[in-house]
């Protein structure tokens, strides 16, 4: 009877950078949540939205794009910044 050996491997190394856009993104939705301090239903709506297509595209680039995670929760929190200021400044949306 033979026996098999197994090949000793390296494990793989797990990347960080999906779980800090992840979390990234978590602390943006309590940005977009309490939008409703200064925007209205609609806008809010809108603003969460937006933070829902962000998420959907989080979860399709896990695996094949991990490294733009940050980048996209980086920029769900500018978005939220520059639609805020923008609706304060041409919509009259104040607290």
């Amino acid at each position: 009877m033979l026996s098999r050996r197994r090949r000793a491997t390296a494990p793989r190394k797990v990347s960080p950078w999906p779980f800090v856009g992840m979390g990234l993104m978590a602390a943006s939705f309590f940005l977009y949540a309490a939008s409703g301090l200064l925007a209205p239903a609609w806008g809010v709506v809108v603003l969460l939205m937006v933070w829902l297509a962000l998420l959907l595209l989080c979860f399709a680039w896990w695996t094949p794009h991990p490294q733009r995670l940050p980048w996209v929760g980086l920029f769900s929190v500018a978005f939220w910044f520059a639609a805020l200021n923008a609706g304060g400044a041409f919509l009259g949306w104040t607290a």
